[in-house]
């Protein structure tokens, strides 16, 4: 009836409205996904145990954007408390920067095993089963097992994206090391199609031995020995060692105050305080209308400011230079917003004295909600497969720099700067709802854009998806969407910025927002157009 590229040509106008529910709700990337998550609620258990059910089933069905080797972050709202989790994995205690140098390198590469941390993803979902779930890990992770081991039909974004990281990863992987990443990740020796059924049995076994285990044997077991095995043939750093090492690490969220409400995100070695900086400076001024010329300039001005400092002092918290405290300083705040004038600037960093993600929310009829992002980094990450595991590496250690004044010089046991990071929204000490944009460094972008336009300009949670994005790119370069209003681009000129128009929509993330209306114990959600965007509710 239809050939592929009509699987991809939508030439008329949609639209969404948001999604009401009552009991319980799962917002993601992927329809099949959202489902398990709400499936896991009606068997007992709690938004955590969909949380980890959801992310499990979209290391199978969205395979080219994150994976069970990649990072992990969530921040949770549970029985009225906030929690932060952070499960980045740190370098190999091997690698550093003359062992590199050694080997003839002159920067992080992208592939390899070289930019491989320690997979974080495993102990996430363990440690959240532990510390929060209802249900057992096992019986969580087995919808993703299922759907692995029985197979499943690609849905038409996954197969998209799917298809342009096998042409670029064909053209430049050629190693041995890579060979089982095409062997893993190809049905018969191609990207599926979108409707293709795919099945991934190796991958099922790991599932179901992380839940067996409650994750033991992927750190210290036969998941271990594999991938240390693998890392040694082929002269990787990463050792059965690093893995044992490895563990999560519960923090608080940092947050700043933005027209009466409270907007969380991680701390370093994430780039969430990008956003609260950018949200701190806007406080300055007078917001307008939504499409008024002046205060999107003000936006954008602002993002550029939060941009240049976490570029310069964010990094593994151990190895900071100053405290993240300095960077959301009223007073330091103050003075960034005068910085801003009429027209576009180029920008310093302030100086003090002393590409692939998977995002969701869930929501269940407790009240208790989650914020959760989990990433390979670059799609399918390092282009690293072990053997028979299913597992695709992420290649994280790709932001390490070798100048020695960086924040994110490479070293041993070290977390490199993350760009992945969850949100939440809170009004004084009661829960709003998780949102979250993933998309590199789109992300706090993107979480200042759907904020605004939900607290300043009242836009609905989809409303609030909808909205054209922009992304700042560097000095006085953006990229906008081609649904931006060619006026607005045309004044947005006028004050000396440098516009991208991009007719594709990859570049500016994807988006997942639920609100809690607690006096009508009612769930809103809001999913992304620009994908396969899905919300499962009951």
């Amino acid at each position: 009836m239809f050939n592929e590229d009509a699987m991809h040509n939508y030439p008329y106008a949609s639209r969404r409205n948001v999604i009401h529910a009552k009991n319980g709700m799962v917002a993601t990337s992927e329809p099949k996904a959202a489902q398990v998550g709400i499936d896991i609620l009606k068997k007992g258990g709690n938004a955590v145990d969909a949380a980890i059910a959801t992310a499990a089933a979209l290391t199978v069905v969205e395979p080219n954007v994150n994976g069970i080797g990649g990072d992990a972050f969530a921040i949770v709202y549970m029985k009225g408390k906030i929690h932060g989790l952070n499960a980045s994995g740190k370098s190999p205690e091997a690698l550093s920067l003359k062992a590199l140098k050694t080997k003839g390198l002159k920067d992080m590469p992208k592939f390899g095993l070289t930019p491989i941390t320690v997979p974080g993803v495993p102990s996430a979902w363990v440690s959240l089963s532990e510390k929060f779930g209802n249900l057992s890990l096992k019986e969580v992770l087995e919808p993703a097992a299922e759907f692995a081991e029985k197979g499943y039909a690609v849905s038409p974004s996954v197969a998209k994206g799917w298809q342009r990281a096998f042409s670029k990863y064909k053209e430049l992987l050629k190693d041995e090391q890579f060979k089982p990443f095409f062997k893993t990740f190809t049905k018969d020796g191609n990207a599926p199609f979108s409707g293709d059924v795919v099945t991934l049995k190796h991958h099922a076994k790991t599932l179901r031995t992380i839940g067996e285990t409650n994750g033991k044997d992927f750190y210290r077991g036969e998941i271990a020995d594999k991938i240390d095995a693998f890392s040694r043939k082929h002269g990787g750093f990463i050792r059965k060692s690093d893995l044992i090492n490895h563990s999560v690490e519960w923090v608080t969220p940092i947050e700043i105050e933005y027209q009466g409400y409270r907007v969380l995100e991680l701390p370093p070695n994430t780039q969430g305080m990008v956003t609260l900086e950018a949200l701190g400076i806007l406080r300055h001024f007078k917001n307008r209308s939504v499409d008024d010329i002046h205060t999107l300039h003000k936006h954008i001005e602002s993002i550029k400011i939060a941009f240049e400092d976490g570029k310069k002092w964010i990094g593994d918290p151990l190895s900071m230079q100053i405290n993240e405290k300095h960077l959301l300083d009223s007073e330091y705040l103050l003075n960034r917003s005068k910085e801003i004038g009429e027209n576009a600037q180029h920008y310093l960093p302030g100086s003090f004295k002393d590409h692939g993600t998977v995002y969701l929310s869930t929501a269940d009829k407790e009240g208790n909600m989650v914020s959760y992002i989990q990433s390979n980094y670059m799609g399918f990450g390092s282009g690293i497969a072990i053997p028979e595991t299913g597992i695709a590496m992420s290649n994280r250690g790709h932001n390490f720099s070798f100048d020695l004044n960086s924040q994110n010089v490479v070293g041993p046991n070290k977390r490199p700067f993350n760009t992945i990071i969850p949100g939440f929204l809170m009004k004084g000490n009661v829960g709003v709802g998780p949102f979250g944009v993933m998309g590199g460094f789109m992300q706090p972008q993107a979480h200042m854009q759907v904020i605004t336009s939900m607290i300043d300009f009242g836009l609905n949670p989809q409303a609030a998806l909808d909205r054209p994005r922009w992304q700042w790119v560097k000095e006085k370069t953006l990229m906008v969407e081609a649904t931006m209003p060619i006026p607005t681009i045309h004044a947005l000129e006028r004050k000396g910025h440098v516009i991208k128009v991009m007719h594709t929509q990859e570049a500016f993330g994807r988006g997942q927002i639920i609100v809690y209306d607690e006096k009508r114990g009612v769930y809103t959600g809001g999913t992304e157009p620009r994908c396969d965007g899905f919300i499962a509710s009951y």
